[in-house]
């Protein structure tokens, strides 16, 4: 059997020219044996082009080479071609016809879909985080957090927290209730990451009776009372004094202004 080299040249990290080169190899060596696949990432100039080219010639490899930009492409099959170097441009055919296709000019930046897996998966660990960290089940996740929520029951905690999350921040959240200390670890937290959510009494009234209908339930019960609510507030008052985090008032706004009106505080902050 024949050996076989394939040196797999990319601007960026070039996962795709080899999967694919990968899937054609498969088709003939199922077990890839005799076969050697090299990876050449971060390709950026010219003389990096030549000692590839160089290195391919002296070992007899075939060269698959996926570059985003046009001139670093024609450089490449200009180099293979003077060294009688088998080549596939993996790219810039399909760029071409894409380009005739739409008119309109490629970006020619490297990279792009990977920087793009990377941001879809830090949305996902976010939203996984957030669900990890809802309601204070695990105060673990508080130090871990990049935003930190507390208040009384129905202030929006768990709704914030996955619009957050959907913009990449991982969250977790508190609820604040008088018969039950608050973890130790809430008292840790960066204050500038951290932020109380406070709301009327009045609106808050409004708001549980509406989930004790909704649960089948009476809407007199003490959750719903105003003095219960008074009293949950008045514990949510000293509990963000002593964290010495940013209160925000929450009683007129939809989740997305709250949402934005924290992340321009974070951001500032840093």
């Amino acid at each position: 059997m024949k050996s076989l080299k394939v040196f797999v040249v990319s601007d960026s990290v070039g996962e795709t020219g080899e999967h694919v080169v990968k899937a054609v190899v498969a088709q003939f060596r199922p077990n890839f044996e005799d076969t050697v696949i090299r990876r050449f990432p971060h390709i950026e100039n010219e003389d990096q082009i030549k000692n590839i080219v160089e290195i391919a010639k002296a070992q007899d490899a075939l060269i698959v080479y996926t570059l985003a930009e046009e001139i670093m492409r024609q450089k490449m099959h200009g180099q293979c071609q003077q060294n009688n170097i088998q080549s596939v441009d993996l790219l810039g055919p399909v760029i071409q016809v894409v380009q005739d296709k739409i008119g309109e000019l490629p970006l020619e930046e490297a990279g792009l879909v990977h920087k793009l897996d990377d941001d879809y998966f830090r949305k996902i660990e976010a939203v996984e985080f957030a669900v990890k960290y809802d309601d204070g089940r695990d105060p673990r996740g508080l130090l871990l957090a990049d935003v930190v929520l507390v208040g009384v029951s129905r202030t929006s905690k768990t709704p914030l927290s996955q619009y957050l999350a959907h913009k990449r921040y991982k969250v977790a959240n508190v609820p604040l209730v008088p018969e039950i200390n608050p973890p130790e670890e809430l008292f840790l937290v960066d204050p500038k990451k951290c932020f109380g959510l406070v709301i009327s009494p009045e609106k808050l009234n409004i708001i549980r009776k509406e989930r004790l209908i909704a649960l089948g339930l009476n809407d007199d019960a003490i959750y719903a009372k105003q003095e219960r609510i008074k009293q949950e507030i008045a514990h949510f008052n000293k509990v963000v004094e002593r964290i010495g985090c940013a209160v925000i008032d929450v009683t007129n706004k939809a989740v997305e202004e709250t949402a934005n009106d924290i992340i321009e505080r974070i951001e500032h902050n840093k």
